[in-house]
């Protein structure tokens, strides 16, 4: 059918919300529930496991099954639920990256659901007939193409035809529940209680059997978009459907080893034919119940794939947006879902079916009581839910349930599901279209991020847990992009940069306050174009220089505050080289007197092009060591350098001052003292420290301690700190406003300062 046919649109909004809770939610779900595994493989289970073990299974299918619903219900009613079911609800809390991903797994579990009722149904006419295994994938087929027209027909003729099957079903119940009453025995039953050796299965490859009898309960959410009222009904149809079944499936089991012995149980999967009082109800039950379950499926797997389609997160899914304009059924989704049934269909094995449905299955029940525990945890005002009995650490115990009882299943195949979320999950998150709906993420991060802030608060900050806090200065476009990476690298990954732009002007006047707002579109830009890890901030004031001074003491939150200040030394102007000391002088020197480190990049245009040019294997830093904190803040800024990729194979070097003759001794210290503190680099004792221009012209970048003399910012040779001498490569000039300690760890107070010892002796154990 085209995509210009008239009677099809591709939006969701048309479609006729005519189900009401018990025709839309109730029957959907219980008749799922109550199939094809309550019918043909629960006496097998019994068979296999015993009483008590049946029992545990079902205590644990239904716990999984009765928190998820409780997750559901919560998220379910705090939002209004448009068509897709679970992946509406999850790519609406959690984000379009993991919805997308699972929405991909929840419609082939669905479309693969059609399959596994359909072989069921094979089964049951294959036993009425004596036919073998063509009989059985020969009779899915016709089943599956039958039920494929009702399910193109549209819900409202599908729903009806539930209803005649509930009629089977209850009729076959009751025919079953008699006979067994008729045959309970209490000496079987007492006999019942355990496996029995000869016929013992192993525990969880039967519960993954079992597993998909109670998968059913999500029907209803599979059907949202076809609701009247999706969050009232969605809760109230889910908890009757879990809790009737629930109550049918414990009575069956315990009538089931009342009425028969275990090995006749297990070898036999028409023993409910046999306990029931009119053995060909069963029959009818059983035909009737995988119809209406696969009917269900086949009704519910269109619906998420049309929404993951309407919502374009995957190329080539587009089509099957269209639904039709009178019915609002996704008819494109429901042609590939009959496809992909009949395709499952020649597997023919119901075992091997129901451990596949039952990984996916578990995956976004997991995913499902995640996506509340984030809504509940993230605590947004606009977390509101009608539901009110669920709790977020109940939600989180369920995603772990979810996720051990799949390791316990097959962990080879829960390997594989998580494998395939994580490759959809990554291929959203570079590749999907910028998210159009809210989710919680950012609500729960937030409150991850003020616990960590009152934790950062109540913890006394060491030295030896010193990260950068950059403010990089800059105000001029054309040298900011390499001042950005300077800054990226020398924090190596660590710490936060902000990336700091100065407006002059009135900041209250309109045309002052459309530039702050353009220069920071430009810097963000920037800075996401270059994959920066650093955050704009425009700040428009009438007086610079005060502006620059309420910044350094007031940015940051609770115990992040800024430690370091950075700017670029060697500015241009129309070609020319221009003295910044008025522009930059000031602000360095009230920076440094109000606690922060001081860096000072001085690069020309030429240099960069140098470093360009350099590979990156061949490149070098060089450190010039003065035995102080400002040296140890450049070292460490160094070493950050060496952890991003870029500088990753650089040498690093030290070139330290020695007397004449104690070379030796002082290379011997240093190298032992970098050892202790992990760091690797050469060790150039330097007798001459006023060579830096011969020992460093050939370096890639130089970093020197920087001198504050009262009012003063000299070079480590005395002169003024623009006096760089142009034959060096790019240089990055450091002072320390406070301990730097290269240690990784506190010790025991230090008696001697063993940073300054150049006598080559094994200094003492100290913290810097």
């Amino acid at each position: 059918m085209a995509a210009s046919d008239p009677k099809e649109q591709t939006t969701t909004g048309a479609q006729k919300r005519l189900l009401g809770t018990f025709g839309g939610v109730f029957t959907p779900s219980i008749l799922t529930i109550l199939g094809i595994i309550l019918f043909r493989r629960l006496g097998y289970v019994v068979g296999g496991a015993g009483l008590l073990s049946a029992l545990l299974m079902l205590g644990l299918a239904t716990l999984i099954s009765v928190n998820t619903s409780v997750s559901l219900s919560a998220i379910a009613t705090n939002r209004k639920v448009r068509g897709g079911g679970d992946y509406y609800l999850i790519s609406r809390s959690l984000g379009v990256e993991y919805g997308g991903a699972l929405g991909v797994l929840l419609y082939l579990a669905q479309a693969i659901s059609v399959a596994f009722y359909c072989v069921g149904f094979g089964e049951g006419v294959a036993a009425l007939t004596g036919g073998g295994a063509l009989v059985v994938q020969g009779t899915a087929a016709v089943a599956a193409m039958g039920l494929f027209g009702l399910a193109y027909a549209g819900a409202d003729l599908a729903t009806r035809f539930q209803y005649v099957i509930m009629v089977i079903l209850i009729a076959a119940l009751t025919s079953f529940f008699f006979g067994a009453y008729a045959a309970f025995d209490p000496e079987q039953l007492q006999a019942n209680l355990f496996a029995d050796p000869d016929v013992e299965v192993e525990f969880w490859p039967l519960f993954a059997i079992f597993f998909p009898a109670v998968t059913g309960f999500t029907q209803g959410v599979s059907m949202s978009g076809d609701l009247k009222d999706a969050s009232r009904s969605l809760p109230t149809g889910t908890f009757l459907a879990v809790g009737l079944s629930t109550v049918v499936y414990g009575a069956a089991i315990v009538m089931f080893a009342a009425a028969l012995p275990l090995a006749d149980l297990a070898g036999n999967y028409e023993a409910m034919s046999g306990i029931a009082t009119i053995g060909w109800l069963i029959a009818a039950g059983v035909l009737s119940a995988t119809l209406s379950s696969a009917l269900a499926s086949f009704l519910g797997a269109p619906r998420i794939l049309q929404a993951l389609a309407a919502d374009r997160l995957f190329k080539g899914l587009g089509a099957f947006a269209a639904v039709d304009a009178t019915t609002g059924n996704p008819r494109r989704a429901v042609v590939l879902t009959g496809i992909i049934a009949l395709v499952t269909i020649v597997v023919g094995d119901l075992n091997a079916i129901a451990s596949v449905v039952s990984m996916f299955f578990l995956i976004s029940y997991g995913l499902l009581n995640y996506a509340t525990y984030v809504e509940a945890t993230g605590a947004s005002p606009s977390f509101r839910p009608r539901f009110r009995w669920y709790d977020a650490r109940a939600s989180l115990l369920g995603t772990f349930m979810c996720g051990a009882v799949m390791l316990a299943i097959d962990p080879a195949a829960t390997a594989v599901a998580v494998a395939l979320l994580f490759a959809g999950y990554q291929y959203l998150r570079w590749t999907a279209v910028p998210t159009r709906w809210r989710d919680s993420r950012r609500a729960y991060r937030y409150q991850k991020v003020k616990e960590g802030l009152r934790e950062l608060a109540d913890q006394e900050e060491s030295p030896v847990d010193w990260q950068p806090q950059i403010l990089l200065f800059t105000d001029t476009e054309k040298r900011r992009g390499p001042m950005l990476k300077l800054a990226s690298w020398i924090s190596g990954g660590t710490g936060l940069i902000t990336a700091v732009q100065l407006v002059e002007g009135d900041s209250g006047a309109t045309s002052v306050q459309a530039a702050r707002r353009e220069a920071e579109a430009k810097l963000r830009a920037e800075l996401d174009r270059e994959r920066l890890d650093a955050y704009p901030l425009v700040l428009a004031a009438p007086d610079l220089p005060v502006a620059a001074m309420t910044l350094l003491q007031s940015w940051g939150v609770g115990p992040i505050r800024a430690n370091t200040v950075a700017v670029n030394w060697l500015e241009y102007e129309d070609g020319a080289t221009i003295s910044p000391t008025l522009r930059f002088g000031r602000l360095l020197q009230r920076a440094m007197s109000l606690g922060h480190n001081l860096v000072v990049f001085d690069a020309g245009e030429d240099d960069w092009l140098r470093l360009a040019e350099t590979p990156e294997e061949q490149r070098r830093i060089d450190v010039w060591w003065s035995e102080d904190d400002s040296s140890r803040l450049a070292l460490l800024f160094a070493y950050l350098m060496t952890r991003t990729e870029t500088w990753e194979d650089a040498d690093l070097r030290l070139l330290a001052p020695a007397p004449a003759g104690g070379e030796q001794k002082v290379a011997a210290n240093l190298r032992y003292r970098l050892e202790e503190r992990r760091i690797e680099a050469e060790i150039v004792p330097v007798v001459d420290a006023d060579a830096v221009v011969e020992r460093s012209a050939d370096a890639t970048i130089v970093f020197l301690p920087l001198q504050v003399e009262g009012m003063r910012l000299l070079n480590p040779f005395g002169d003024p700190v623009e006096r760089i001498p142009r034959e060096l490569p790019l240089v990055t000039m450091v002072a320390a406003a406070h301990d730097i300690l290269l240690r990784t760890e506190r010790e025991v107070e230090p008696t001697t300062d063993d940073e300054s010892r150049t006598d080559g002796e094994p200094p003492e154990p100290r913290d810097d």
